[in-house]
């Protein structure tokens, strides 16, 4: 019944949007990898197999024959051997680059909003939760070439030591009068786009 339910999803694979990055997995991670935990009370835990789950950028880490999602509210950081992800609110982030005393961070997670609209446009998989693709394992997943997720990258700068979510609006509320005027300034510009790194970290450079 899974794999009638999975075939269904690549049947209907073609109305996703073509023009947004997809992935075949639902974590960042084709294999769990080893990692180390930075807890809040400042201790260290190295897990054997952990992961970055797309749905909610949360922590997977495996417990024994157990697949299980961390309770976020008790660490701070995740060291993988390529790149670190930090807690920023609710979601595990990893740094893009940094603008002199300021940061770019960038969450990877399912455009839910495209995932919801294939659900609408289909009939046929309507009664599919997204909770029962997590039955499967990675490697079920990474089985099935041509089944494709929808992702979003959802961006956040840290500002004199706070993290605000890329949009215009949340900046407004921790920029002067001038730095304002210079992020107004730099959206004017052709091409500019609050989902765009180059975008985001030459509006860092002006409101540094």
């Amino acid at each position: 019944m899974k794999k009638f339910a999975l075939w269904l999803l690549l049947t209907c694979g073609a109305l996703t949007t073509t023009a947004q990055t997809t992935t075949t997995v639902l974590t960042v991670y084709k294999e769990f990898q080893p990692a180390t935990i930075h807890l809040t009370d400042g201790r260290l835990l190295k897990v054997g197999f952990a992961n970055i789950y797309l749905k909610n950028s949360s922590l997977l880490y495996k417990s024994g024959q157990d697949t299980k999602e961390a309770n976020l509210k008790t660490l701070t950081k995740v060291d993988f051997k390529d790149r670190t992800y930090y807690r920023i609110d609710s979601v595990l982030a990893y740094q893009v680059d940094t603008v002199g005393n300021q940061q770019l961070y960038c969450a990877q997670r399912i455009d839910f909003m495209a995932w919801n609209q294939l659900r609408v446009n289909n009939s046929n998989i309507t009664s599919l939760d997204f909770g029962d693709l997590m039955s499967y394992t990675t490697v079920d997943l990474a089985d099935e070439q041509d089944i494709h997720f929808p992702l979003i990258n959802v961006y956040y700068l840290q500002i004199d030591g706070k993290y605000v979510l890329a949009h215009e609006r949340n900046l407004k509320r921790v920029l002067n009068k001038e730095k304002r005027r210079l992020m107004t300034s730099v959206m004017s510009e052709p091409g500019f786009s609050w989902t765009n790194e180059k975008s985001l970290l030459k509006l860092l450079k002006y409101i540094q």
